[in-house]
């Protein structure tokens, strides 16, 4: 196939869309399912580059859930705890701990189930039946792999009566070196993002504390690779094998940090004794129940335990989770990573991060602030890494 036709491409009113090789060769997929579409594909080619990126650096399969063209997280394939099988949704699955690509997309996916709802899934190895057994259930628009086993297969492409998108991918392609993008009519041409992320990355502590832990170090590679492919300005936390809370696109740092630093409280909080075991009616929508999860713990738009609005989601009124009881968890977390796709220019986001539990940072360095940012890090004996690479992506 060197051509595919989209139904139309970013807004219905653009009609002419397609994809194809520049260079008149084969395109390197492979459609199964469906009929992907524009916005489809550059979630697939993004997603899929960062989960090859995953594998490649630390040796175990990866999962991304991608959404608008960033990540809402990204993992790696170990075995979940009972409390984040729960939490995430997924204790039910059988065979999940003998499979770690479906173990790594349950991370991601139940990372951040707000934003991961109608997601595009990228998997770094086959898709076997436990992942597209959780793929079946979750609204998602459509993966991309480099195979499907044939159980799997025949599970996907019964989703969406049919319409699923499923893509396979050939793990062997490699793109140009040189990439080209038109906007406003006008021709870009830069050389393609080439940058290794590896443990040579790790290597330059500009803190009084030098004790980086073997874990840090994966969490750094992992945050630092799906920055690589998060729309920039980015934050991201990450701990345990994946990451727990991303802010993208943000005009300043510290907005994106406080976004970031905000899903991974709600990702911990998720695990909290209160969230799991609240009394949920039966037959709720898993949407629904992903709302009023958010909405005890943040208490948005809507008070969920108030009466006249508890009835519409649990079989009986649930206790709500005090302001204290929050802050007396989170008070207690540590362990965690936070990375930056650039340098930080004020030690705001120094202290934003350590509230929700960062014990080590990665970044590039290079602000004529750094002193300030090191000695903010010494202030709480956190760990600070000047990676010295921008990781920009537009």
């Amino acid at each position: 196939m060197k051509e595919f036709k989209l139904k139309y491409g970013c807004n219905p009113n653009q009609a002419q869309a397609r994809i194809y090789m520049a260079d008149g060769s084969e395109l390197p997929i492979k459609i199964l399912g469906g009929r992907p579409g524009y916005i489809n594909f550059l979630d697939a080619f993004n997603s899929w580059q960062l989960v090859k990126e995953l594998k490649e650096a630390t040796g175990l399969p990866a999962a991304t859930s991608f959404k608008h063209v960033s990540p809402t997280s990204a993992a790696v394939g170990k075995v979940l705890s009972e409390t984040l099988k729960k939490a995430y949704f997924v204790d039910d699955i059988k065979g999940l701990d003998d499979s770690l690509i479906a173990c790594a997309y349950a991370r991601a996916r139940g990372t951040d189930r707000l934003c991961s709802f109608g997601d595009f899934i990228a998997l770094s190895d086959v898709c076997d039946e436990t992942t597209a057994r959780i793929i079946k259930r979750e609204v998602s628009d459509g993966v991309i792999a480099p195979g499907y086993t044939d159980e799997a297969l025949e599970i996907l492409k019964a989703k969406k009566k049919g319409n699923y998108n499923v893509i396979e991918i050939d793990p062997d392609y490699s793109p140009a070196e040189i990439e080209t993008r038109q906007v406003f009519g006008v021709s870009f041409e830069q050389s393609h993002n080439e940058m290794k992320i590896d443990q040579s990355l790790t290597e330059n502590i500009v803190t009084d504390n030098k004790d980086l832990p073997e874990e840090a170090k994966m969490d750094m590679i992992i945050a630092m690779i799906a920055l690589k492919y998060t729309q920039s300005n980015s934050v991201c936390f990450a701990e345990g094998g994946q990451c727990i809370g991303i802010g993208a696109g943000q005009q300043s740092r510290i907005h994106c940090t406080r976004l970031a630093a905000g899903k991974a409280d709600t990702w911990h909080l998720r695990q909290h004794e209160k969230v799991l075991n609240l009394p949920f009616k039966k037959g709720i929508a898993r949407a629904v129940r992903d709302n009023a999860i958010d909405g005890y713990i943040n208490e948005y738009e809507e008070d969920v335990c108030a009466e006249g609005n508890w009835q519409k989601y649990f079989s009986e009124q649930p206790q709500p989770l005090t302001k204290e009881e929050k802050q007396e968890y989170l008070s207690s977390l540590k362990g965690g990573v936070l990375a930056s796709d650039a340098f930080f220019p004020f030690s705001d986001s120094i202290e934003r991060a350590r509230m929700s539990g960062a014990d080590y940072v990665v970044q590039p360095g290079g602000s004529v602030r750094d002193d300030e940012v090191i000695s903010g890090c010494n202030k709480y004996n956190m760990v600070m890494v000047f990676n010295g690479v921008r990781l920009f992506h537009h």
